[in-house]
């Protein structure tokens, strides 16, 4: 083997290569001579926490191809070390082993390559993964970047931030946490490549540092989540970091620079806060904030408008105690279900609506499905609500007055859905029980239900489509892979993402991007459905743009039985 020769002038210097690799022990180590660096590589994930001390490499790679259980030791043992230097983890994995990829995340990597890969891919990992580089000030041969900046990041080890969290509770000082998500990656990898996307995360997070450095004089951390969410841990509370998150947008709202060429990304807030005075355990007040930016998050990433959301802490129930309820709640009928309508742009004409399940909490009130199924999670009770609600669905709509009966239904299914094993048959017997025409539904799915497994997800939705349904892809234009799944997926839909659409009445740019994915769509004999339609300016952008249908607070919000009727007779 000859592996690809790589220029390491715009390298670190001398870098050294610390590999924990279980499989391709000569592989890893010929790469690294043809790299020019010294290296250690170890075989086992015990005892290896001193020897890559012992090293001083600024990069650390564990090789988990067909190992994975042995590379997630490996990397629960060494991250928190190489976390602390400041050096760089690529962790690599067998595509079969995707859906550990949030672990691999959790536990501290900083960049990943999924097998099958070249070596000439391997090495280029690699090599990006060391100009990444962030070490602490005066360790030996190293190039200190980001002295300024130092002070300002956890990395990518959740666990710092709520340490810092509980230290500020422990102390009875206030705390906040500000979430961030970034939006329109997708186009930037498809232009680009992913590479560029990581680069351009990198710059975010450094934008988000030098807005903590100047707005709280030290008193905020950020840290990289994983994918496209970051972190700001704030020492102040909710009344003290308007500024921050104004500041902060107005930052991240900045062209980014990519290769020649400029790209706007969108985002999201999710905020949440702790005062001096609030009854809390440290630990367990830290995890509770973390917890309820993360539900905040979640409310604003799927609400038709507001870009940032505040978690109340009037109205906080902790997860366990929502988890608690949900058995009661299940029992008891409290589980409803609302209708938002999806219009034909052309036509004006309701032909379709979009089934969103809400719980009437006795002591909260309405609770959207982000909260519902946090809890039935926590409850364990995932896979029993997605068939109570599915049930739900079916039934009510099956008992539409004439007036609604050719409308189509579209029904979320969820990523625990997608994974059980022969839930096509499942389905499909549900649906046939209830009496509901295959025809009339449509199956929506998100990204989030597709990552772990693509080849499963597309064998079910082939079943299902085959069966008579249809398929619809929801929040398109906000994930890394959402071109390969028009590709790669059987679908009749595409939801354009409603932070797109929120933002397709501001620059010309903010409209080429939402143009270009429409365009995309409709190439592939794909109807397009935007999604969060709030102004009649939206409407008329994304007419032009060649959407078909909308849905959205423009004509109603997701309503019962008899305001649906309503609607579809006056429209």
């Amino acid at each position: 083997m000859t592996p690809a020769t790589l220029d390491t002038k715009d390298m670190l210097n001398r870098t050294m290569l610390f590999a924990c690799s279980f499989r391709h022990f000569a592989e890893i180590a010929d790469i690294a001579v043809a790299c020019g660096w010294d290296a250690v590589v170890t075989a086992t994930a015990s005892g290896i926490d001193p020897a890559y001390a012992e090293s001083g490499a600024p990069v650390v790679l564990i090789d988990a191809r067909g190992a994975i259980a042995q590379g997630l030791a490996a990397a629960q043992t060494i991250a928190p070390r190489v976390a602390e230097d400041g050096a760089a983890l690529l962790f690599v994995l067998s595509r079969r082993d995707c859906t550990a990829l949030d672990r691999v995340f959790e536990l501290g990597a900083t960049h990943f390559l999924i097998d099958p890969a070249s070596d000439g891919e391997l090495i280029q990992s690699l090599r990006f993964a060391a100009r990444h580089v962030t070490r602490a000030p005066g360790r030996p041969g190293i190039v200190d970047r980001r002295d300024a900046m130092a002070g300002a990041r956890f990395g990518r080890d959740p666990n710092l931030a709520q340490q810092w969290i509980a230290a500020r509770i422990g102390d009875g000082q206030p705390v906040s946490v500000v979430l961030v998500s970034l939006s329109r990656l997708d186009i930037v990898n498809a232009a680009h490549g992913r590479p560029a996307v990581d680069s351009l995360i990198e710059v975010a997070v450094e934008r988000a540092e030098a807005v903590a450095a100047e707005a709280m004089a030290g008193a905020a951390r950020v840290a990289r989540l994983g994918g496209a969410d970051l972190a700001l841990v704030v020492g102040a509370g909710a009344a003290d970091i308007a500024a921050l998150i104004a500041a902060l947008d107005e930052a991240l709202a900045r062209p980014f620079a990519v290769a020649n060429a400029l790209a706007v990304l969108g985002c999201r807030f999710g905020v949440a806060s702790h005062q001096p005075g609030d009854p809390s355990d440290p630990a367990d007040g830290a995890a509770t904030l973390m917890r309820r930016a993360f539900g905040a998050l979640a409310k604003a990433k799927t609400s038709d408008g507001a870009m940032l959301q505040i978690a109340s802490a009037a109205h906080d129930m902790s997860l366990d105690a929502l988890a608690i309820d949900l058995h009661h709640a299940i029992e008891l009928d409290e589980i409803d279900i609302r209708f938002q309508p999806q219009v034909e742009i052309a036509s004006g004409r309701i032909t379709g609506v979009e089934a969103l399940a809400r719980w009437d909490h006795r002591k909260l009130g309405p609770l959207g499905a982000d909260a519902l199924f946090a809890a039935a999670d926590r409850a364990d009770l995932g896979i029993a609500l997605s068939d109570h609600i599915q049930r739900l669905v079916l039934a009510r709509a099956l008992a539409w007055p004439e007036a609604l009966a050719t409308l189509r239904v579209s029904l979320n299914l969820t990523a625990a859905d997608i994974a059980r094993p022969g839930f096509a048959t499942l389905f499909l017997a549900r649906v046939d029980d209830s009496g509901f025409p295959r025809g009339r539904l449509t199956v929506e799915i998100t990204e989030t239900g597709l990552i772990a497994d693509l080849a499963s997800a597309s064998t079910l939705l082939t079943e299902l489509r085959g069966a008579g349904c249809r398929v619809a892809i929801d929040d398109f234009g906000t994930g890394y892979s959402s071109l390969a799944y028009l590709k790669d997926l059987p679908l009749d839909y595409v939801k354009i993402d409603k932070a797109l659409v929120h933002d397709i009445g501001g620059s010309p740019r903010d409209r080429v991007v939402v143009a270009g994915a429409i365009t995309m769509a409709r190439s592939l004999g794909l109807s397009v459905i935007a999604e969060g339609v709030e102004t009649r300016e939206q409407l008329e952008l994304l007419a032009a743009c060649g959407a078909s249908l909308y849905q959205g607070f423009l004509l109603s919000e997701p309503v019962g039985d008899a305001a649906l009727l309503e609607l579809v007779t006056r429209t």
